[in-house]
């Protein structure tokens, strides 16, 4: 859940490389961080995110494009473009 990245993509103001996630991917709420241990509800968040894609952009927090397909799923942010599984 805190590891996603996103490609590198310099018009769009993140930082070249990967980023750290801000934002649960499944809900949308802010994430836990990783000082502290994880809380019950985005410990089951974590747990969704295991069987399906995510539906927020972890670094910007808007609703993603999402399409699953038989071999597997692709979703698109507006401003960070496609997260690869």
């Amino acid at each position: 859940m805190n590891g996603v990245s996103f490609p590198n993509r310099s018009t769009t103001g993140v930082s070249t490389g990967s980023t750290t996630a801000e934002f649960c991917g499944h809900c949308g709420e802010p994430s836990d961080g990783g000082a502290r241990p994880t809380s019950d509800v985005h410990r089951r968040c974590g747990e969704r995110l295991a069987m399906e894609p995510p539906r927020y952009c972890a670094a910007c927090r808007r609703r993603m494009k999402v399409q699953v397909t038989p071999l597997g799923w692709s979703a698109e942010c507006s401003r960070h473009g496609v997260l690869v599984p």
